[in-house]
């Protein structure tokens, strides 16, 4: 089973959980895709993805991640000790979602919901500082994230796997050429 954790203001209609999704039907392995709607308070949406994780952690679970999905990733990774594929993911948010508290909409909605203050305090409390295990994780990062730093992605996963696009941009535009190489990953880890 993947679990598939999309970013801030994204949804399961993302680009790249579209993708992962096409691909996984292509290969007759739809039904191995969980890709919930994640709430927007981080607590709620760690509970959610962990209701959903625990019924095929360790031996059959791999996560794939993007964005804020990234920093989510790596905390379910730490705790459950599944592997997972990382996707320009934020290794800090805190320092880049103070500016969205309020109300905002989704990128894939109109519909306002609101960010609070006491988000960014239950984001504080899933950072990973370090990663434990660096054979646990891929990465997948473009020198051209236009929201994020590559750089702090890569040293944070130093010792992990890592792919670095040169160039491509924040929602890595032509993930097609990579979801086979995530999905490989997320076999190859649930066989360890």
């Amino acid at each position: 089973m993947i679990l598939y954790l999309h970013g801030f203001r994204s949804s399961p209609r993302s680009f790249k959980a579209r993708v992962v999704q096409k691909r996984l039907e292509e290969m007759g392995r739809e039904r191995e895709l969980i890709c919930p709607q994640l709430p927007a308070s981080p607590k709620a949406a760690m509970e959610l993805a962990l209701l959903l994780a625990e019924r095929h952690a360790p031996h059959d679970l791999s996560i794939v991640g993007s964005s804020l999905g990234g920093f989510y990733a790596t905390w379910l990774a730490e705790r459950l000790d599944v592997p997972a594929v990382v996707i320009n993911p934020s290794v800090n948010p805190l320092k880049n979602l103070e500016k969205h508290v309020g109300v905002t909409t989704a990128w894939h909605s109109s519909e306002p919901f609101e960010f609070k203050q006491e988000y960014i305090d239950e984001l504080a409390a899933l950072r990973v500082p370090r990663i434990t295990k660096p054979e646990r994780y891929f990465l997948l990062a473009a020198t051209g994230d236009e929201v994020l730093d590559y750089r702090d992605m890569v040293a944070h996963y130093a010792g992990a796997r890592q792919h670095v696009i040169e160039g491509s941009d924040h929602a890595i535009s032509e993930f097609p050429q990579y979801v086979d190489e995530v999905l490989a990953f997320c076999r190859q880890g649930v066989t360890q």
